[in-house]
């Protein structure tokens, strides 16, 4: 989903290297303006969600040499808008955050003709206000943007657009719209409630491991190790469809899930990885829960509320029938929120609560492993 942002407007006086027009190189003075337009922009988003933000916006107090066009800056307050209603609604669900640290940094510009675009990655850092008091001190993600532009009148660089890049549940402060769940769903295991608290029907987890039983801490630290930077003896499935589900059952087996082998990958009744190959069920969302709820590997919870350490959740975000993102649960708070650990994108700690009033019309499913 392409969200519209803050036009701004650079100089590109002694802005190319020499070469012909259509093949232009940006200088190093011309990829950090690019640099600060993104992170001006990423920051003025993570700010509005803050319990108490500033009201100046930083993309709107550039030093002079960027600027704001009417149309788009529109466009940016729509979605500025959005993120304050995701604010509100956060805070129904009980959750706050007091301070964030957004950096950007410039990965790759391309320029043809009178078209550029700039690839940045954004980290961001938020800090959970202690609301109920047992919140984790942080939440964290790394986010990838593409940004394009175009050369506008007088010569100057125009922002047009910011698209995300990631799979998978956006970040917190990315602006989007909910979108509602329709037509007829083939479950393939049942729907979990969002609506907080939870039932109690689900025992909490006794995460001190029996004998021959799973660990469910050493699942929660070793999401906790890789959620950023990936352990080199996988595979990673970013450039094929996303890596969410490879990373669940990275953590599933760091806790103990055994492997169940087979020569067939697309047998979901087997899980597996090998040095050459995988199962279907090891790194696809949908296989993965076909083995796990026809093996009783797992059972689904009827409520997103009654995950604890180890469990699982997925999300099928347009209703559609198919899972579409598999997240692993690393904390729950004492008053009975779970916060999720994933690839695609990133991200550390992020509370159930923030992703359903970012994805209030998707359909979510819990599983007790």
């Amino acid at each position: 989903m392409t969200v519209a942002a803050t036009a701004a407007l650079l100089p590109t006086s002694a802005a190319f290297a020499a070469g012909k027009p259509e093949s232009r190189t940006a200088d190093s003075a011309t990829v950090e303006a690019f640099g600060r337009i993104a992170d001006a922009v990423l920051n003025d988003r993570t700010s509005v969600l803050l319990d108490s933000r500033s009201a100046d916006r930083k993309a709107t107090k550039l030093d002079g040499k960027a600027r704001l066009s009417a149309g788009l800056s529109k466009a940016e307050d729509t979605g500025l808008s959005s993120l304050k209603m995701r604010k509100s609604w956060l805070a129904a669900l009980g959750e706050a955050y007091t301070d964030a640290d957004t950096k950007t940094s410039v990965d790759k510009t391309t320029v043809k003709g009178d078209r550029a675009t700039v690839r940045v990655t954004e980290t961001t850092v938020l800090t959970y206000k202690k609301i109920r008091g047992d919140e984790p001190s942080t939440t964290g993600f790394t986010a990838h943007h593409e940004l394009s532009f175009s050369l506008g009148k007088g010569g100057k660089w125009e922002l047009t657009g910011i698209r995300p890049q990631d799979d998978g549940p956006g970040a917190i402060n990315e602006p989007r719209t909910a979108v509602a769940a329709t037509g007829s769903i083939d479950l393939n295991g049942s729907p979990a409630s969002t609506r907080y608290p939870g039932s109690r029907n689900a025992k909490p987890k006794n995460l001190t491991p029996a004998k021959g039983g799973l660990d469910y801490k050493a699942m929660a630290a070793y999401a906790e190790k890789y959620w950023r930077n990936y352990n080199p003896a996988y595979r990673s499935f970013n450039v094929a469809g996303g890596d969410c589900t490879n990373f669940i059952s990275q953590s599933l087996k760091a806790g103990g899930w055994k492997d169940v082998p087979g020569s067939d990958t697309s047998d979901y009744h087997k899980w597996w990885y090998s040095k050459a190959n995988q199962s279907d069920s090891w790194v696809g969302a949908n296989e993965w829960a076909w083995h796990t709820l026809s093996t009783k590997r797992a059972a689904n919870l009827s409520n997103v509320y009654q995950m604890d350490v180890g469990d699982i959740l997925q999300m099928d975000f347009d209703g559609d029938g198919s899972k579409d993102h598999s997240m692993i649960t690393t904390y729950r708070s004492r008053m009975g929120v779970p916060y999720v650990t994933y690839h695609s994108t990133n991200t550390y700690r992020k509370s159930v609560a923030s992703i359903i009033a970012s994805y209030p019309g998707a359909i979510y499913y819990a599983y007790r492993t």
